[in-house]
């Protein structure tokens, strides 16, 4: 007895794009069910979004002098300042409305870490594909580099550059870039090692590819995902690595304070009550290390193959 069969026509196009998620619904894959990383994602957004929108946001600005007055120094959070304007978090010695300040320096901190760490990655990556790539004598130079720059401690590595060519943002900028690329070398180099050991980069070389394509087309893309999972946790270290040195005085100047210098100038006057100088750079430099460190956990979980199925 025949039967009737209906056939379904299928749209392969649309298959594909239904079963391929979104990267909105991978980003969400990432923190979902865990509140502790969602938490701290919403906390690096705002505090990006202060940053960028300080002038808007704060009630001075702390780097024209024009606008400091003598009389307004050390007033207590919840003051007046001479002109009337509220000051929530009191000011320094300077009269500079604290509140201000950090917002401002939230900008200088988030700025000279990442340029550091993106400028200081590509280099690194850079040369972790070259002595990868290249070999023998090439990868003796860059991973002998790579030992002798990971034998100094980065403070003292930065400490050193610093004194060598004096203070200022762009000076920092560069010790820190020298003391970021060579964990990212070296990081790079093993995956690219074992790259090159697939069968792709042989039928690349057996198609008259040049080693610069190689690296650029192959090696490249599948060997720098290793690198942007650790890069929160590099960008975490290059804020907290500024912020020591402008404490220590090297780093940026005092007309444009970090959070660093912040913490620094309130630290003659923490023991005599003015606490609040301190307190409050402190708390924030707290606040978004920490909110970054737990985001670069969860990267890095969601990373390991054998973490992964756990979420």
């Amino acid at each position: 007895m025949p039967t009737d069969v209906t056939t379904v026509e299928v749209d392969p196009v649309a298959a594909a794009d239904k079963a391929e998620p979104t990267f909105a619904e991978k980003f969400w894959k990432v923190f979902r069910g865990h509140p502790a990383a969602l938490a701290g994602l919403i906390g690096i957004t705002v505090f990006v979004l202060l940053a960028i929108f300080a002038p808007l946001i704060a009630p001075q600005d702390p780097y024209d002098q024009t606008q400091l007055d003598i009389l307004d120094g050390l007033l207590p959070p919840g003051s007046q300042l001479w002109d009337g304007t509220p000051s929530l978090l009191g000011t320094d010695a300077l009269g500079r409305d604290i509140l201000s300040a950090v917002l401002y320096g939230l900008r200088i901190s988030l700025f000279v870490a990442l340029v550091a760490v993106i400028v200081g990655s590509a280099i690194g990556v850079f040369m972790g594909l070259l002595a990868a790539m290249k070999g023998g004598w090439v990868e003796t130079v860059i991973m002998r580099t790579v030992d002798l720059k990971m034998s100094f401690p980065g403070i003292l590595l930065a400490l050193m550059v610093l004194a060598i060519f004096g203070t200022g943002i762009d000076k920092v900028i560069i010790a820190l870039i020298i003391g970021a690329w060579a964990s990212e070398a070296r990081l790079v180099r093993a995956v690219a090692l074992s790259e090159l050991k697939k069968e792709y980069v042989d039928a690349a070389r057996l198609a008259g590819l040049s080693d610069w394509r190689i690296m650029g087309r192959f090696l490249f893309p599948n060997s720098i995902s290793p690198v942007l999972v650790v890069l929160p946790m590099s960008i975490s270290g290059a804020i907290g690595a500024e912020a020591t040195l402008s404490f220590l005085g090297v780093g940026v100047p005092i007309t444009e304070p970090s959070l660093g210098l912040l913490i620094a100038n309130g630290n003659d006057y923490i023991l005599s009550g003015k606490w609040w100088i301190s307190i409050f750079p402190g708390l924030v430099l707290v606040a978004m290390v920490l909110c970054i460190n737990v985001v670069a956990d969860r990267l890095r979980d969601h990373a390991n193959p054998y973490l992964r199925g756990k979420d």
